[in-house]
Parts: structure tokens; C-alpha cells; sequence
């Protein structure tokens, strides 16, 4: 079967810390941490501005993913009432991209009830209200994007481990907006915060505008390290290199109370440790050639040494160009007081932090 629906999407950048990521709700006291604020609608107005979509382009990527929170469109105490001074700010953004020519990935990153770094917000598949709530949102921006050839992703991770709960969900939601249109192209990832070995658990759609994703930050040791995020890796404060001696791999694990077997028969923590967890998403597509498969979502934290974030970068997207599966990479700014920041480019001039990523997120390997 041919995926012509799919096929202008190779290479691209996903926008977080705009709508998403605009501060850590799990910081916030629970009966206000889902409020918008004047201070976060001001963020909204001036922190992406088209001058970094063009920049965006420049870089050579042909989409941009867009990122967005069900609370920011959608007032979290007040179900079905929708901001519209929020979705013009998107409109606009929408609508630099499309003037760019990028083909625009609209993604719902934190959905009400299911944020990847919250557990207390979790209870989305088992939870009525919110899933009516979530299918609902969806057939507001299918009304409203009708006339826009635009990309809808789902859900960013889904936090729940319970696959089959995930595939009945999903099932619910697809078959609200094909009612509404049959040839929306949608992206939906897998259960287990979207880790590729958890593919081959997805219900997989006879429809040819359906695609499926995947992301990958492994190591966590490395990626994500001294990320004030995570009480372990914040508490625990070391520098990991990668490639790294698997001393260090294992110090950290055992600090974090883990196993340390996913390290054992490695003599250094690099090509091949990633290699060997990125290859499900190589099966998965060897099993399924007649399915769309994108590599949605990968990076390491900004502060990691630079040169060892280009190692990572040069080793995760070489095995994915190898093995032709498109890719967008995370993140193209994150906001200064973010802790877990993942930004290619500089905080004031938005340059491009190396020119090695430049050439490696281009496909250049």
C-alpha cells in the first residue's frame, strides 16, 4: 500500500515550551496548577514569533510539530469552554507554518488527565468525563482546522501502561473524527510513554491517513541528567558521559534503587546500547510496510556537555536515516526556567547551539 499522505514528512522540529512545557505544573499546588495566568498568556503572545518559524525552515526541515495543553484551549474547571484568544494565537502559528511551507504536526502534549511528568494528573482512559471531554476538544479543532491540510497527533505519551485500555481509547477517538473526516491524517503512539518496544502492543487501523510514532531518550542517564525534574537524577547531580563506561550507568541505577542488567554485556554505553533499544521501531516497521511509522520525539538536556549530545544525536539518527523512518527532533527552545530543558537553539539570537546537530537533524549522517 502506498502512504502518499505521509510522504512530504522527513525532517523536522517540534516547538515546546510555547503552549506546553510554559512552566512545570507538578511545582504548582494541585487546586491551581492547571490555571492560566496573565503572566502565561503574555508568554503565549511573544514566545514564538515568525521570525522562528522562518528560522525553523531555514534549518531545512520540511515540519514542524506543535505542541499544545488541553488546559491552555480549554478551560480545566469549565469542560467544552474553549479560549478563542488562545486558539487565534495558534491559528497564527498555524498559519506561519503553512506560509513556510511545512507541514504543520498539531500535537496535544498534555492532555487533562495524562501528563507525562505528573503522575497525580494520570486518570485519563479511566475517567468518562475526561475522555468525552478529550474526543470533544479534538472534533472542536477538526471544525475549526476543516479546511486545513494539517497533521492531528493524538497524544504526545500516554502514561498509562495498560495497552489495551490505550487501543480502546484511541479506537474511540478515530472513529469521532473519521465521522467528521474520513482523510484526516492522524499520528497515534503506543502506551508506555510512546517507547518503541511497546509497537508491536498498538492496534493497528486499515486506513491509509492513520501513521504511528515512537519516541526514545535512552539512556535517561544521560539524557536527562542533573534534571531538577527528577528528585534521583537532581539528588544524585553527576555528569554522565556518552559514550560512557557502563560504571557509570550502573552507579546511577543502583542510586536510583534500579536494575542494572540493561547495562550488562556492554563494554561502553553507546552505538550499540542505542542501536539495540531503537530496533523495535525497525521491526515494527518491517512487519507493518504498509504503515506510516515516524520517530516523533528525541533529545537530550541542554546543560549535558555538548559534545557528548552530539555523540547521542550522531548515533540515534544515524541508525534512523539507515533504516529511512522520518524524524522530528525536541526541542527547538525551551524556556529559561524550564528543568528540563532540551533546546537546540540559544535562548536570545536562536542560533543553533552546534553545527554538528545542524548538519545531523538534516539527515546528514
Amino acid at each position: 500500500m502506498c502512504v502518499q499522505p505521509f510522504e512530504k514528512i522527513k525532517r523536522g522540529m517540534g516547538i515546546g515550551g510555547w503552549m506546553t512545557n510554559y512552566k512545570r505544573v507538578r511545582f504548582l499546588p494541585i487546586d491551581r496548577a492547571f490555571e492560566i495566568t496573565i503572566g502565561d498568556k503574555e508568554h503565549f503572545e511573544r514566545f514564538i514569533t515568525q521570525w522562528d518559524i522562518q528560522n525553523i525552515r531555514s534549518f531545512g526541515m520540511d515540519h514542524i510539530r506543535i505542541p499544545f495543553d488541553q488546559c491552555v484551549i480549554e478551560e480545566y474547571d469549565k469542560p467544552f469552554s474553549y479560549r478563542e484568544d488562545m486558539l487565534k494565537l495558534l491559528d497564527r502559528v498555524i498559519d506561519w507554518s503553512l506560509q513556510e511551507g511545512l507541514e504543520v504536526i498539531l500535537n496535544l502534549h498534555h492532555a487533562i488527565g495524562c501528563y507525562c511528568d505528573f503522575p497525580e494528573a494520570s486518570s485519563l482512559l479511566d475517567d468518562e468525563e475526561l475522555t468525552v471531554r478529550f474526543i470533544r476538544m479534538w472534533e472542536m479543532l477538526e471544525d475549526r482546522y476543516r479546511d486545513l491540510d494539517i497533521v492531528f497527533e493524538l497524544l504526545n505519551e500516554v502514561t498509562s501502561r495498560d495497552t489495551e485500555k490505550w487501543n480502546t481509547f484511541a479506537k474511540r477517538a478515530v472513529e469521532a473524527l473519521r465521522a467528521k473526516n474520513p482523510t484526516r491524517r492522524l499520528i497515534l503512539g503506543c502506551a508506555h510513554w510512546n517507547h518503541p518496544e511497546f509497537l508491536k502492543d498498538m492496534y493497528l487501523f486499515d486506513d491509509p491517513y492513520i501513521g504511528y510514532t515512537y519516541h526514545f531518550y535512552a539512556p535517561h542517564a544521560f539524557t536527562k541528567q542533573r534534571t531538577t525534574i527528577d528528585v534521583k537524577k537532581y539528588l544524585y547531580n553527576r555528569e554522565i558521559p556518552y559514550p560512557g563506561d557502563p560504571s557509570y550507568y550502573k552507579d546511577f541505577a543502583r542510586f536510583c534503587g534500579q536494575s542494572e542488567k540493561e547495562f550488562d554485556g556492554y563494554d561502553i554505553i553507546g552505538r550499540e546500547y542505542v542501536e539495540d533499544h531503537l530496533k523495535y521501531a525497525v521491526e515494527f516497521k518491517k512487519a507493518h510496510p504498509d504503515k506510516w511509522l515516524w520517530f516523533g520525539e528525541f533529545g537530550s538536556i541542554r546543560h549535558a556537555n555538548l559534545r557528548w549530545r552530539e555523540n547521542w544525536m550522531r548515533d540515534v539518527i544515524r541508525y534512523t536515516v539507515e533504516n529511512d523512518i522520518p524524524f522530528s527532533s525536541w526541542n527547538y527552545l525551551s524556556t529559561p526556567y524550564d528543568c528540563n530543558r532540551f533546546s537546540l537553539v540559544t535562548d536570545d539570537e536562536r542560533k543553533i547551539i552546534s553545527e554538528e546537530i545542524l548538519r545531523l537533524i538534516q539527515g546528514k549522517v
